[in-house]
């Protein structure tokens, strides 16, 4: 099969499409023909070398993709050949095929091509296992979403609403902050001009809100947590800002706040396996009635795969960013 391979740590231009062996599953593994899979910011940091894939899981990258089903192992019931699945991987997604836990596997949702499919099962289940799972983000409560516009701040909107949220969203343009806003974002902010604590407190008489998903880090630390009501909870998914800040302990106490972070990718396969079956269960049907819509700026070809990280890393999209074999 054909694969991007990282030729070496550096830019967009290391990845090649090579040709590689065929992947091979164990006896509780379905090997899936890709039709598609999306960028994470996690693949750009893998690129250069920062992010290495876990013990026993495939070199190339790509965390999630759409396909059908090309053969099963002998332990694994639920699926058989045929089948059109997406699924959340450890890696190996920029390929043609991929070995992947059969309780990874998902169903393709019905109503919604196999390209689209693709976009859906890493920002699923990490915007589930966060702020749904841990955090326990409840009808009624106010979210926080920063990076409003990218794959995770989409999904995160729709899904919120669906769930009785209000929700609140950064982005750095107006023309990000608009697409939030059909969405369905409540409160839209641009952080280049305005101080997202200020409006938070504004739009909530003082108040704040419950919970933060936040990709930046360091940078927004303290201000996450002057944004929060009490027993509010901040979800830290990414460090984009930086990794490294200081904090008085005493700012938690008079809130009673939480603070929180977890990756998805080094979690365990049972952990994986109860995160998706989450997303089936609660994910699924809103995906199914329309009510979350796949947001998909631009597909490349699998060779192409230089062109989409360059674009990954301009921050000009919205949405998802997809590769198709």
């Amino acid at each position: 099969m054909k694969a991007i391979v990282i030729t070496t740590p550096g830019g967009p231009e290391v990845l090649q499409l090579q040709e590689v062996e065929d992947p091979h599953i164990n006896y509780d593994e379905v090997l899936i023909k890709v039709q598609a899979t999306a960028l994470n910011r996690a693949d750009t940091l893998q690129r250069k070398g920062a992010y290495p894939p876990p013990k026993g899981a495939s070199p190339y990258p790509g965390l999630e993709c759409a396909g059908t089903v090309e053969a099963v192992g002998k332990n694994v019931s639920r699926w058989k050949v045929g089948d059109q699945v997406c699924a959340l991987l450890s890696g190996g997604g920029y390929a043609e095929k991929v070995a992947v836990p059969a309780g990874q596997v998902l169903p393709a949702p019905s109503g919604v091509s196999l390209i689209d499919a693709a976009a859906f099962p890493e920002v699923a289940c990490t915007v589930w296992s966060t702020i749904f799972m841990t955090s326990h983000l409840s009808p009624g409560e106010a979210l926080l979403v920063h990076g409003g516009s990218n794959g995770i701040g989409t999904f995160a909107i729709q899904i919120a609403k669906c769930q009785g949220v209000r929700v609140f969203v950064t982005a750095g343009s107006e023309e990000k902050l608009a697409f939030c806003k059909g969405l369905g974002a409540d409160v839209c902010i641009n952080y280049k001009t305005e101080d997202f604590v200020a409006r938070v407190k504004e739009e909530t008489g003082g108040k704040g809100v419950d919970v933060i998903l936040d990709c930046m880090g360091a940078p927004y630390f303290q201000r996450n947590l002057d944004s929060l009501n009490i027993d509010g909870r901040l979800f830290i998914i990414g460090t984009q800002g930086g990794a490294k800040t200081e904090l008085d302990i005493r700012s938690l106490f008079a809130k009673r706040l939480t603070v929180q972070a977890a990756g998805l990718r080094t979690r365990t396969l049972e952990n994986k396996a109860e995160i998706v079956s989450e997303v089936e269960k609660n994910v699924w049907p809103a995906i199914m009635a329309g009510k979350v819509k796949p947001v998909i700026y631009k597909s490349f070809p699998l060779s192409q795969a230089a062109e989409a990280h360059q674009l990954m890393e301009s921050s000009n999209h919205i949405g998802k960013i997809m590769l198709v074999p």
